[in-house]
Protein backbone atom coordinates (compact mmCIF):
# COMPACT_ATOMS: atom_id res chain seq x y z
CA UNK A 1 0.00 0.00 0.00
CA UNK A 2 1.15 3.17 -0.93
CA UNK A 3 0.47 6.39 2.00
CA UNK A 4 -0.52 9.31 0.49
CA UNK A 5 2.54 11.92 1.86
CA UNK A 6 2.11 15.41 3.08
CA UNK A 7 4.96 16.49 1.71
CA UNK A 8 3.99 15.35 -1.79
CA UNK A 9 3.24 18.70 -3.66
CA UNK A 10 6.22 20.52 -2.10
CA UNK A 11 8.06 17.80 -3.12
CA UNK A 12 7.17 18.32 -7.20
CA UNK A 13 6.81 21.86 -6.92
CA UNK A 14 10.84 21.60 -5.74
CA UNK A 15 11.46 19.41 -8.98
CA UNK A 16 9.79 22.26 -11.55
CA UNK A 17 12.35 24.85 -9.58
CA UNK A 18 15.39 22.86 -8.98
CA UNK A 19 17.28 20.64 -10.92
CA UNK A 20 18.21 18.53 -7.80
CA UNK A 21 15.84 17.89 -5.19
CA UNK A 22 17.65 16.28 -2.16
CA UNK A 23 15.38 14.18 -0.17
CA UNK A 24 16.77 13.78 3.24
CA UNK A 25 15.44 11.45 6.09
CA UNK A 26 16.00 8.58 8.21
CA UNK A 27 16.53 4.52 6.62
CA UNK A 28 12.88 2.71 5.85
CA UNK A 29 10.97 6.08 5.58
CA UNK A 30 9.76 5.79 2.38
CA UNK A 31 12.15 8.29 0.47
CA UNK A 32 12.47 6.07 -1.96
CA UNK A 33 8.85 4.78 -2.57
CA UNK A 34 8.14 8.39 -2.96
CA UNK A 35 10.78 9.54 -5.12
CA UNK A 36 9.31 6.36 -7.84
CA UNK A 37 5.86 6.58 -7.17
CA UNK A 38 5.66 10.56 -7.86
CA UNK A 39 8.33 10.70 -11.00
CA UNK A 40 8.07 6.97 -12.50
CA UNK A 41 9.83 8.21 -15.39
CA UNK A 42 12.57 8.88 -13.76
CA UNK A 43 15.67 6.47 -13.90
CA UNK A 44 16.76 4.78 -10.74
CA UNK A 45 19.95 3.46 -9.25
CA UNK A 46 20.68 2.88 -5.60
CA UNK A 47 24.47 3.15 -3.87
CA UNK A 48 23.61 0.59 -1.62
CA UNK A 49 24.41 -2.26 -4.30
CA UNK A 50 28.50 -2.91 -3.83
CA UNK A 51 28.59 -3.56 -7.39
CA UNK A 52 27.02 -0.11 -8.57
CA UNK A 53 29.37 1.50 -5.84
CA UNK A 54 32.32 0.23 -6.64
CA UNK A 55 31.69 1.81 -10.38
CA UNK A 56 30.82 5.23 -8.73
CA UNK A 57 33.67 4.83 -6.42
CA UNK A 58 36.44 3.90 -8.89
CA UNK A 59 34.81 5.44 -12.23
CA UNK A 60 32.04 8.13 -12.00
CA UNK A 61 31.75 8.87 -15.34
CA UNK A 62 31.32 5.20 -16.72
CA UNK A 63 28.74 5.51 -13.80
CA UNK A 64 26.62 8.32 -15.33
CA UNK A 65 27.21 7.20 -18.64
CA UNK A 66 25.38 3.71 -17.85
CA UNK A 67 22.77 5.32 -15.66
CA UNK A 68 21.70 8.67 -17.98
CA UNK A 69 18.65 10.65 -18.01
CA UNK A 70 16.93 11.92 -15.13
CA UNK A 71 18.17 9.97 -12.12
CA UNK A 72 16.67 8.75 -8.61
CA UNK A 73 19.61 8.07 -6.59
CA UNK A 74 19.83 6.51 -3.58
CA UNK A 75 21.45 6.54 -0.45
CA UNK A 76 23.82 9.42 -2.52
CA UNK A 77 25.75 10.16 0.99
CA UNK A 78 27.60 6.26 -0.11
CA UNK A 79 29.39 8.23 -2.91
CA UNK A 80 29.98 11.66 -1.97
CA UNK A 81 32.54 12.37 -4.71
CA UNK A 82 29.43 12.46 -7.27
CA UNK A 83 27.64 15.31 -6.71
CA UNK A 84 30.62 17.28 -7.81
CA UNK A 85 30.03 15.63 -11.33
CA UNK A 86 25.88 16.12 -11.18
CA UNK A 87 27.69 19.99 -10.47
CA UNK A 88 29.18 19.74 -13.58
CA UNK A 89 26.45 18.27 -15.61
CA UNK A 90 23.94 20.78 -14.37
CA UNK A 91 26.40 23.62 -15.59
CA UNK A 92 26.04 22.57 -19.25
CA UNK A 93 24.33 25.04 -21.36
CA UNK A 94 20.78 24.14 -22.26
CA UNK A 95 20.95 21.09 -19.58
CA UNK A 96 17.60 20.26 -18.36
CA UNK A 97 18.43 16.76 -16.97
CA UNK A 98 16.97 16.45 -13.35
CA UNK A 99 18.38 14.53 -10.13
CA UNK A 100 16.70 12.98 -7.04
CA UNK A 101 19.58 12.45 -4.18
CA UNK A 102 18.38 10.40 -1.13
CA UNK A 103 20.40 10.11 1.71
CA UNK A 104 19.89 9.71 5.53
CA UNK A 105 22.99 10.86 6.91
CA UNK A 106 22.68 14.36 7.42
CA UNK A 107 26.08 15.25 8.11
CA UNK A 108 27.75 13.42 5.19
CA UNK A 109 25.65 14.88 2.81
CA UNK A 110 24.87 18.39 3.86
CA UNK A 111 28.70 19.18 4.19
CA UNK A 112 29.08 17.62 0.56
CA UNK A 113 26.09 19.58 -0.86
CA UNK A 114 26.82 22.93 0.37
CA UNK A 115 29.89 22.84 -0.94
CA UNK A 116 29.15 21.94 -4.45
CA UNK A 117 25.23 22.92 -5.31
CA UNK A 118 24.58 25.40 -3.13
CA UNK A 119 21.96 27.00 -4.96
CA UNK A 120 20.97 24.53 -7.35
CA UNK A 121 19.12 22.45 -5.24
CA UNK A 122 16.16 21.98 -2.74
CA UNK A 123 16.72 19.93 0.25
CA UNK A 124 13.46 18.37 1.70
CA UNK A 125 13.49 15.93 4.66
CA UNK A 126 11.20 12.96 5.30
CA UNK A 127 10.85 11.64 8.25
CA UNK A 128 8.22 8.54 8.91
CA UNK A 129 4.32 8.43 8.59
CA UNK A 130 2.38 11.34 10.82
CA UNK A 131 -0.80 10.47 12.22
CA UNK A 132 -2.49 12.57 9.64
CA UNK A 133 -0.97 10.27 6.57
CA UNK A 134 -2.04 6.66 8.47
CA UNK A 135 -5.01 8.05 10.97
CA UNK A 136 -7.76 5.08 11.39
CA UNK A 137 -9.53 3.66 14.46
CA UNK A 138 -6.97 3.09 17.03
CA UNK A 139 -6.30 3.69 20.95
CA UNK A 140 -3.30 6.38 21.51
CA UNK A 141 -1.28 4.07 23.07
CA UNK A 142 -0.76 1.60 20.41
CA UNK A 143 -0.22 4.47 17.78
CA UNK A 144 2.43 5.42 19.82
CA UNK A 145 4.26 1.98 20.50
CA UNK A 146 3.91 0.80 17.01
CA UNK A 147 5.45 4.30 15.26
CA UNK A 148 4.91 5.51 12.08
CA UNK A 149 7.53 3.71 9.85
CA UNK A 150 5.61 2.89 6.88
CA UNK A 151 6.13 -0.87 6.70
CA UNK A 152 4.78 -1.83 9.78
CA UNK A 153 1.90 -0.26 8.42
CA UNK A 154 1.97 -1.52 5.15
CA UNK A 155 2.49 -5.56 6.26
CA UNK A 156 0.51 -4.76 9.74
CA UNK A 157 3.70 -6.10 10.89
CA UNK A 158 4.27 -6.55 14.60
CA UNK A 159 6.10 -3.58 16.02
CA UNK A 160 8.45 -4.94 18.57
CA UNK A 161 10.16 -7.78 15.68
CA UNK A 162 10.36 -4.72 13.15
CA UNK A 163 12.14 -2.42 15.13
CA UNK A 164 14.51 -5.10 16.67
CA UNK A 165 15.33 -6.16 13.18
CA UNK A 166 15.53 -1.98 11.98
CA UNK A 167 17.91 -1.58 15.17
CA UNK A 168 20.85 -3.90 14.13
CA UNK A 169 20.45 -3.50 10.24
CA UNK A 170 20.04 -0.08 10.02
CA UNK A 171 21.18 1.80 13.14
CA UNK A 172 24.12 -0.09 14.22
CA UNK A 173 25.88 -0.68 11.16
CA UNK A 174 25.21 3.15 9.91
CA UNK A 175 26.48 4.33 13.40
CA UNK A 176 29.07 1.80 13.47
CA UNK A 177 30.30 2.97 10.05
CA UNK A 178 30.10 6.56 10.33
CA UNK A 179 31.94 6.30 14.35
CA UNK A 180 33.79 3.05 13.89
CA UNK A 181 32.32 1.71 16.96
CA UNK A 182 34.03 -1.35 18.19
CA UNK A 183 31.83 -1.97 21.23
CA UNK A 184 28.31 -2.23 20.26
CA UNK A 185 27.17 -3.80 23.66
CA UNK A 186 27.99 -0.56 24.97
CA UNK A 187 26.52 1.71 22.21
CA UNK A 188 23.10 -0.16 22.72
CA UNK A 189 23.08 0.17 26.38
CA UNK A 190 23.92 4.55 25.61
CA UNK A 191 20.77 4.41 23.04
CA UNK A 192 18.82 2.32 25.19
CA UNK A 193 20.10 5.13 28.01
CA UNK A 194 19.07 7.88 25.88
CA UNK A 195 15.07 6.70 25.66
CA UNK A 196 15.09 6.55 29.18
CA UNK A 197 16.26 10.08 29.08
CA UNK A 198 13.55 11.13 26.71
CA UNK A 199 12.04 14.88 26.83
CA UNK A 200 14.79 15.71 29.63
CA UNK A 201 17.92 18.44 29.51
CA UNK A 202 20.48 16.69 27.88
CA UNK A 203 23.10 15.67 30.69
CA UNK A 204 26.78 14.06 28.69
CA UNK A 205 28.23 13.53 31.87
CA UNK A 206 25.62 11.43 33.13
CA UNK A 207 25.20 9.79 30.35
CA UNK A 208 28.78 9.07 30.10
CA UNK A 209 29.09 7.96 33.22
CA UNK A 210 25.93 5.67 33.28
CA UNK A 211 26.93 4.16 29.96
CA UNK A 212 30.79 3.85 31.14
CA UNK A 213 32.41 6.33 28.22
CA UNK A 214 33.70 9.29 28.42
CA UNK A 215 32.17 12.63 28.03
CA UNK A 216 33.10 13.53 24.78
CA UNK A 217 32.22 9.80 23.40
CA UNK A 218 28.57 10.03 24.69
CA UNK A 219 28.58 13.72 22.73
CA UNK A 220 30.04 11.78 19.88
CA UNK A 221 27.50 8.97 20.04
CA UNK A 222 24.38 11.38 20.30
CA UNK A 223 25.44 13.86 17.47
CA UNK A 224 25.83 10.76 15.02
CA UNK A 225 22.56 9.54 16.56
CA UNK A 226 21.03 13.06 15.38
CA UNK A 227 22.51 13.43 11.87
CA UNK A 228 21.26 9.80 11.44
CA UNK A 229 17.52 10.52 12.40
CA UNK A 230 17.32 8.83 14.98
CA UNK A 231 16.85 11.22 17.92
CA UNK A 232 17.03 14.70 17.75
CA UNK A 233 16.87 18.00 19.89
CA UNK A 234 14.75 20.69 20.92
CA UNK A 235 16.09 23.96 21.72
CA UNK A 236 15.38 26.24 24.86
CA UNK A 237 13.56 29.62 23.50
CA UNK A 238 16.03 32.07 24.76
CA UNK A 239 13.67 34.85 25.53
CA UNK A 240 14.30 36.03 28.79
CA UNK A 241 11.80 38.62 29.77
CA UNK A 242 14.49 39.38 32.16
CA UNK A 243 14.03 36.09 34.07
CA UNK A 244 17.29 33.74 33.92
CA UNK A 245 16.07 30.35 31.59
CA UNK A 246 17.67 27.07 31.00
CA UNK A 247 19.60 27.31 27.82
CA UNK A 248 20.07 23.04 27.53
CA UNK A 249 18.48 21.35 24.71
CA UNK A 250 15.80 18.37 25.39
CA UNK A 251 16.56 15.01 24.30
CA UNK A 252 13.44 13.45 22.00
CA UNK A 253 13.43 10.72 19.03
CA UNK A 254 11.95 10.93 15.18
CA UNK A 255 10.00 7.76 16.28
CA UNK A 256 8.18 6.73 19.08
CA UNK A 257 8.03 3.44 17.79
CA UNK A 258 11.66 2.83 17.84
CA UNK A 259 11.78 4.65 21.24
CA UNK A 260 9.37 2.00 22.99
CA UNK A 261 11.39 -1.08 21.28
CA UNK A 262 14.45 0.61 23.22
CA UNK A 263 12.23 1.25 26.66
CA UNK A 264 10.98 -2.87 26.26
CA UNK A 265 7.38 -1.57 25.61
CA UNK A 266 5.74 -4.10 23.59
CA UNK A 267 2.61 -3.43 23.26
CA UNK A 268 -0.26 -0.71 24.47
CA UNK A 269 -1.14 -2.04 28.03
CA UNK A 270 2.66 -1.81 28.51
CA UNK A 271 2.87 1.83 28.32
CA UNK A 272 -0.78 2.36 29.51
CA UNK A 273 1.10 1.69 33.00
CA UNK A 274 4.74 2.74 31.85
CA UNK A 275 6.27 5.29 34.17
CA UNK A 276 7.67 7.60 31.27
CA UNK A 277 4.08 7.51 29.32
CA UNK A 278 3.75 11.21 29.82
CA UNK A 279 7.14 12.19 28.27
CA UNK A 280 6.50 9.28 25.35
CA UNK A 281 3.27 10.99 24.72
CA UNK A 282 5.40 14.58 24.76
CA UNK A 283 7.82 13.46 22.48
CA UNK A 284 4.93 12.33 20.16
CA UNK A 285 3.32 15.63 19.78
CA UNK A 286 6.71 16.97 18.86
CA UNK A 287 7.16 14.10 16.11
CA UNK A 288 3.90 15.47 14.76
CA UNK A 289 5.05 19.00 14.94
CA UNK A 290 8.25 18.38 13.36
CA UNK A 291 6.51 16.54 10.75
CA UNK A 292 3.94 18.96 9.90
CA UNK A 293 6.64 21.76 8.98
CA UNK A 294 9.14 19.51 6.99
CA UNK A 295 6.22 18.22 5.07
CA UNK A 296 5.25 21.78 4.20
CA UNK A 297 9.14 22.56 3.25
CA UNK A 298 9.57 24.68 6.14
CA UNK A 299 12.51 24.75 8.76
CA UNK A 300 10.61 23.87 12.07
CA UNK A 301 11.10 26.94 14.68
CA UNK A 302 10.07 25.12 17.65
CA UNK A 303 11.18 25.31 20.93
CA UNK A 304 10.92 24.66 24.47
CA UNK A 305 11.23 27.34 27.43
CA UNK A 306 11.97 27.16 30.94
CA UNK A 307 12.98 28.96 34.17
CA UNK A 308 15.46 28.75 36.49
CA UNK A 309 12.41 28.36 38.70
CA UNK A 310 10.73 25.50 37.08
CA UNK A 311 8.48 27.60 34.98
CA UNK A 312 8.16 25.66 31.96
CA UNK A 313 6.19 25.61 28.36
CA UNK A 314 6.80 21.91 26.32
CA UNK A 315 6.64 23.27 22.80
CA UNK A 316 6.87 27.16 22.01
CA UNK A 317 6.57 27.89 17.73
CA UNK A 318 8.41 30.90 16.85
CA UNK A 319 6.72 33.16 14.21
CA UNK A 320 9.29 36.02 14.65
CA UNK A 321 7.19 38.53 16.21
CA UNK A 322 4.99 36.18 17.85
CA UNK A 323 5.73 33.25 20.03
CA UNK A 324 2.74 31.03 19.99
CA UNK A 325 3.03 28.40 23.77
CA UNK A 326 1.83 24.53 23.83
CA UNK A 327 1.54 22.29 26.43
CA UNK A 328 1.63 18.50 26.26
CA UNK A 329 0.02 16.19 28.64
CA UNK A 330 -1.12 12.91 28.53
CA UNK A 331 -4.09 13.21 30.51
CA UNK A 332 -7.33 11.99 29.05
CA UNK A 333 -9.63 14.61 30.93
CA UNK A 334 -8.87 18.14 30.70
CA UNK A 335 -8.07 20.11 33.70
CA UNK A 336 -7.85 23.82 33.11
CA UNK A 337 -4.68 24.20 35.47
CA UNK A 338 -3.07 22.68 32.69
CA UNK A 339 -2.41 25.76 31.02
CA UNK A 340 -0.96 27.90 33.78
CA UNK A 341 2.57 27.94 32.63
CA UNK A 342 0.58 29.08 29.08
CA UNK A 343 -1.03 32.07 31.16
CA UNK A 344 2.32 32.82 32.80
CA UNK A 345 4.33 33.12 29.83
CA UNK A 346 2.00 35.11 27.55
CA UNK A 347 1.58 37.48 31.00
CA UNK A 348 5.46 37.72 30.79
CA UNK A 349 5.16 38.71 26.76
CA UNK A 350 2.87 40.19 27.45
CA UNK A 351 0.59 38.50 25.04
CA UNK A 352 -3.29 38.07 26.85
CA UNK A 353 -4.89 37.32 23.70
CA UNK A 354 -2.22 35.44 21.74
CA UNK A 355 -3.69 32.21 20.34
CA UNK A 356 -2.44 28.86 22.38
CA UNK A 357 -3.15 25.52 22.58
CA UNK A 358 -3.16 22.30 25.09
CA UNK A 359 -2.77 18.63 23.04
CA UNK A 360 -3.70 16.18 25.46
CA UNK A 361 -4.72 12.69 25.72
CA UNK A 362 -8.21 12.75 25.73
CA UNK A 363 -10.89 13.12 22.50
CA UNK A 364 -12.72 15.98 22.53
CA UNK A 365 -11.32 19.28 21.17
CA UNK A 366 -12.93 22.51 23.02
CA UNK A 367 -11.80 25.87 23.91
CA UNK A 368 -10.97 27.33 27.23
CA UNK A 369 -10.30 31.42 27.13
CA UNK A 370 -7.69 31.63 24.12
CA UNK A 371 -5.70 27.83 24.39
CA UNK A 372 -7.40 25.60 21.64
CA UNK A 373 -7.76 22.20 23.93
CA UNK A 374 -6.84 19.82 21.07
CA UNK A 375 -7.16 16.01 21.03
CA UNK A 376 -4.25 13.69 20.34
CA UNK A 377 -6.38 12.87 16.99
CA UNK A 378 -5.69 16.59 15.85
CA UNK A 379 -2.66 17.83 17.36
CA UNK A 380 -1.59 20.38 15.44
CA UNK A 381 -3.01 23.72 16.38
CA UNK A 382 -4.73 26.28 13.82
CA UNK A 383 -2.38 29.29 14.77
CA UNK A 384 -2.19 32.06 12.70
CA UNK A 385 0.81 32.18 10.25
Amino acid sequence: MMYARDISKNFIAALEKYPVVVLMGPRQSGKTTLSRALFPEFNYVSLEQPDIRKIALEDPLAFFKNHHGNLIIDEVQRVPELLSYIQGIIDEPNCTQKFILTGSQQFLLMEKVAQTLAGRTRILKLLPLSWSEYAHDAELEEVIVQGGYPRIHDKNLNPGEWHSQYFQTYVERDVREVLQIGDLVAFERFIRLCAGRVGQLINYESLGNDAGVTQPTAKSWLSTLNVSFITTFLPPHFKNFSKRIIKTPKLYFYDTGLLCWLLNIKNANDLKSHPLRGPIFENWVVSEYLKHYYNRGDKPSLYFWRSQKGKEVDLIIDRGSKLFPIEIKSGVTFQSEWIKAIDYFNDLQSAENLPSACVYGGNKNQIFKNTQVLSWKQPIADLPE
